[in-house]
């Protein structure tokens, strides 16, 4: 039997409020965003409460909409060792973004959270992993701006989303203006086929032995796999919005036991933020 090293892996965070996932858009337009009732401080703070019982660091994605409206929020994120990135500025996917409409999001939502905590932001995931085939300007842009990282490249076949060529661990990519390292999220192998395995919904509606899974096959390779959760998905009291049957159910469904799948999986892995995966690699 090979012997499995320890590695550390990642836990991230995807910071925003219920009501700005992608699959609301149709319901809650961005101009009535100021008035529906905020649970996102709540709901963050009850994660870190769960990570620093176990000790666990991560990588927290936050918009710079949240930024602007809750700055103690995230310097709390940045006091507890988590490191923060950028999420965007307000949750807008980049496949319906032009490259100027990008930048000024990338560039916006750095600098409102570097002036927030006073580090600098080296990290980006896009709202709903929407960097897909034929978008690659978008990381080309990410390196202009001064981001070091991006993990935005799901190596799955889905639709909406995914970046089938992509690689299942950390690798660097060469753009244009410069090199940047991708740091895709968990997925599972199985008949030659990459199946999403990172968190999120499949956190919540999969069975938790396929996280698991992929989880210790990331540790026999020797990479980081990297997890995500967003701050939601652990309150089950949120409000109820009208949405049709199959959104429902896809972020709806399992919330009353993610917090127990999650407290599972930060007893059994070390996790530590991306930035310190990056220095190691030196990719």
């Amino acid at each position: 039997m090979t012997e499995v090293r320890p590695v550390d892996h990642h836990f991230t965070v995807d910071v925003e409020e219920y009501f700005q996932v992608s699959a609301f858009e149709r319901v809650v337009s961005r101009s009535a965003w100021e008035s529906m009732p905020s649970r996102v401080d709540r709901q963050t703070r009850e994660l870190l409460d769960l990570m620093a019982r176990y000790d666990a660091r991560g990588t927290f994605f936050v918009l710079g909409w949240i930024a602007e409206r809750f700055p103690e929020l995230v310097r709390t994120i940045a006091s507890a060792g988590h490191e923060v990135a950028s999420h965007g500025t307000d949750h807008a996917r980049v496949t319906t973004l032009d490259p100027t409409s990008f930048r000024a999001s990338v560039r916006d939502s750095k600098r409102v959270l570097e002036d927030v905590v006073g580090i600098a932001v080296r990290g980006y995931r896009a709202p709903s992993f929407s960097i897909i085939p034929g978008g690659e300007w978008a990381l080309d842009i990410l390196v202009q701006e001064g981001y070091e990282y991006d993990s935005s490249l799901f190596p799955v076949r889905r639709r909406g989303y995914g970046y089938p060529s992509g690689g299942r661990d950390p690798y660097r990519i060469e753009t244009p203006s410069g090199p940047l390292v991708e740091m895709p999220p968990l997925t599972l192998r199985r008949m030659g086929v990459n199946l999403p395995a990172a968190g999120g919904g499949y956190l919540r509606l999969l069975p938790a032995f396929l996280m698991q899974s992929a989880i210790r096959s990331s540790a026999a390779r020797g990479a980081p796999a990297t997890l995500y959760i967003h701050n939601w998905e652990i309150d089950p009291d949120q409000p109820r919005l009208p949405v049709s049957r199959i959104t429902a159910v896809r972020h709806y469904r399992g919330l009353e036991h993610a917090a127990g799948r999650l407290e599972a999986l930060l007893k059994a892995y070390t996790f530590r933020p991306m930035s310190e995966t990056l220095d190691r690699l030196a990719l």
